[in-house]
């Protein structure tokens, strides 16, 4: 029986050992790629913790701005608050302290009825701006009336009466930037007209000179009969003309009747009835034409005052007297 040669099984020994070492190797690098995926996969663990405990911190960190706002907000609030309770407790004490000034000064007699007095002599003086405007036309006596009212309110110490020391200095205003008069420009205006129409010239301008001579039958005719129009026919007798210079005279003071009433209607009626008049007395001339385009002009004049404000205070001053 032969012995197994020694020198045969040296290459399958060598390569059992080469395969064990790539099998160790393999095992080996097996081992490194789990270890490996493993670190990566705490590492990666790792980095998510750290980006959600940074994400909670950010959270917490905004929650704490807002409840920093709102903090601030509140204390803004709180402090406006206390500033408003401040300036209303400040204004409690001022109107205690005039309550009881307004006490004091009711318990006195004597200034009480001075008081009633001197209200008396505004509502006075009041009353006769008011007629001396309305009813004389009277604008500066109506201001100095006004003006001494003003003067007099002055000495009303009560706080109560501060309306109406509001009311008259408005009142004041509106006097001092009234213009002139209407009634008494309309009446200055008419005054002057009626002074100038008697100077009206009574005699026609004289005709052109005609083309041709009148026929003999016109000629004939023209000592016995004229003809021209009824609207425009003059009144040259002496016994028409005195009529009709009474009726101009009657509308005229009819009209300025009607200013002192400032009654417009009456007025436009009685210069209308004038016109026609004017027209009946006088022939054409330029200094008619004149004097009819300022009696029309005339009855377009307003002759109320453009003062809403005139009576105001005295109604106030009436009313508060009353209450």
């Amino acid at each position: 029986m032969s012995q197994p040669d020694p020198a045969a099984h040296t290459p399958r020994r060598g390569k059992a050992l080469a395969w064990l070492l790539v099998a160790a190797l393999l095992a080996l690098a097996a081992l490194g790629a789990q270890r490996w995926l493993a670190a990566r996969d705490a590492l990666a663990q790792d980095v998510l913790a750290d980006r959600q405990r940074i994400a909670a911190l950010e959270q917490r960190l905004d929650a704490m701005r807002r409840n920093q706002r709102a903090q601030t907000t509140r204390l803004q609030q709180a402090e406006a608050t206390n500033r408003l309770l401040r300036e209303e407790l400040i204004g409690l004490g001022q109107r205690a302290a005039l309550l009881e000034d307004s006490l004091r000064k009711l318990a006195d007699p004597a200034l009480q009825a001075g008081q009633a007095l001197r209200l008396d002599e505004i509502e006075l003086l009041l009353a006769q701006g008011q007629q001396r405007l309305l009813l004389a036309g009277d604008l500066e006596g109506a201001r100095r009336a006004y003006a001494l009212a003003g003067q007099l309110s002055e000495g009303l110490s009560d706080h109560a009466w501060l309306d109406l020391r509001q009311a008259l200095a408005q009142e004041r205003a509106a006097l001092e930037a009234l213009g002139e008069d209407p009634r008494g420009t309309a009446g200055a205006r008419l005054a002057r007209l009626a002074s100038a129409l008697p100077a009206l010239p009574q005699a026609p301008a004289p005709a052109a000179t005609p083309a041709s001579p009148p026929s003999l039958w016109r000629r004939a005719l023209a000592g016995l009969v004229q003809v021209q129009p009824s609207a425009t026919a003059l009144a040259t007798d002496p016994a028409d003309r005195a009529p009709a210079l009474a009726a101009l005279q009657l509308e005229l003071g009819l009209a300025q009747a009607a200013v002192e009433r400032r009654d417009r209607d009456t007025w436009q009626a009685a210069l209308a009835r004038a016109d026609a008049w004017v027209l009946r007395l006088w022939p054409d001339s330029a200094a008619r034409r004149s004097q009819l385009a300022l009696l029309r002009e005339l009855r377009e004049q307003d002759l109320a005052l453009d003062l809403p404000e005139l009576g105001s205070t005295l109604t106030r001053l009436r009313r508060q007297r009353g209450g």
